[in-house]
């Protein structure tokens, strides 16, 4: 859920890739209702069904979590399935663009809130999180214009920590688990937390960069403009 949405990778999607395992005229072209952008509307929906399935009963009910955790380890798995089908067939759409990040922090933050509404997990690990989800999020678009940032293998581990940490919480589970799933949050919180200040560094890299390249630019046509009626007058 963290990096370059998986939709944003590719171009204009005319032709799929060589050896795809689906039909040319299933992903002939980047249509809207592409496979890729199916997967994302999905988990969009699950997101309030989710909620639902989580908070029923008052909550507290390890049958319905279990439901709950059902419907969010769909959410994660589609979130791998869109991502994969949009680089190997090069499904690109601006919705996809945009409702693919929408998904990734739809699902976890309704997650992250429910689950301290509830007591589970302290209000202060969820603002962390979502406080960094967003402001990566918001931070790439403002330096796109100059360049991409790449999702790191820091970044990835991340993704699964938290996945994996969340699930845990979702369920009900007492004992040695419990015990377990603390430590596991534990490390994704770290890891959101490095992760996080590693874009940020980033960032600030590669719109400095992008802004002296435009300044070098800029020059250079200046310098260009200057010379040309000087060698006319030779």
């Amino acid at each position: 859920m963290t990096g370059v949405p998986a939709s944003a990778a590719g171009g204009s999607g005319a032709k799929p890739v060589r050896g795809g395992k689906l039909g040319a005229a299933a992903v002939n072209q980047a249509s809207l209702w592409n496979i890729a952008n199916i997967l994302t509307m999905a988990r969009l929906l699950l997101v309030p069904g989710f909620v639902v399935l989580l908070l029923h009963n008052g909550g507290y009910d390890p049958a319905w979590r279990s439901f709950a955790w059902a419907a969010f380890a769909i959410a994660m798995i589609t979130d791998l399935f869109d991502g994969h089908l949009a680089r190997t067939y090069n499904l690109v759409t601006d919705f996809g663009k945009i409702a693919d990040p929408i998904a990734d922090k739809a699902i976890m933050g309704a997650a992250l809130i429910c689950l301290s509404y509830l007591g589970d997990l302290p209000w202060w690990v969820t603002g962390l999180i979502l406080f960094r989800e967003i402001g990566i999020t918001l931070m790439r678009f403002w330096v796109i214009r100059h360049a991409v940032i790449p999702a790191s293998r820091g970044g990835k581990m991340k993704t699964l920590a938290q996945g994996t940490a969340v699930g845990m919480y979702v369920l009900a589970l007492t004992g040695p688990l419990a015990t377990l799933r603390f430590w596991v949050m534990a490390v994704a919180v770290v890891l959101t937390v490095v992760t996080g200040l590693d874009y940020v560094r980033q960032a600030v890299v590669l719109r400095r960069q992008g802004l002296a390249a435009e300044r070098a630019a800029a020059a250079a046509a200046e310098a260009s403009e200057v010379r040309g009626p000087a060698e006319a007058e030779r």
